[in-house]
């Protein structure tokens, strides 16, 4: 399946932004601990996001994740706005986008899927429930859905 050149294949990985570094770390070993084998690519706010995406491209190409779990609350550029350049980005627009946030409020749920999120997850607190709900998150996203 491609989009703009790439596949699903060969897409490099998953792009995690999130700015906290405990989040970071317990994401990267719930992923290992549900066997995702694709690199992951850390962005700590909303800028290193838009760069990665959308600045210059590698010298190998430009790197274009397989899946993106955004963080709503980061500093610089928040979840939110870097959410809305995905979604009206031609290149972008169809990676899935999880937005993977402990915020519940109504009104960041309500405007995560008007612009455009594939899903709104809530953080769990507890390390077990977190990282049964990443691996279902990876399950989902990377092996069951037909990415176009």
């Amino acid at each position: 399946m491609a989009v703009r050149g790439y596949s699903i294949s060969d897409a490099n990985g998953i792009l995690l932004v999130e700015d906290n570094p405990s989040d970071v770390e317990l994401t990267q070993r719930a992923l290992r601990k549900a066997g995702v084998d694709r690199p992951i690519r850390i962005a700590a706010d909303g800028v290193e996001a838009i760069e990665m995406l959308f600045g210059p491209a590698d010298p190998g190409g430009r790197w274009m994740p397989a899946l993106i779990l955004l963080d709503l609350k980061l500093p610089k550029i928040g979840g939110l706005e870097v959410l809305d350049a995905i979604k009206r980005n031609e290149s972008t627009r169809s990676i899935p986008t999880i937005v993977l946030t402990s915020s519940r409020e109504l009104s960041d749920v309500a405007e995560a899927y008007r612009l455009g999120a594939n899903s709104y997850v809530v953080k769990p607190v507890d390390f077990d429930r977190f990282t049964t709900t990443i691996a279902r998150i990876a399950a989902y996203w990377i092996e069951l859905n037909e990415w176009t």
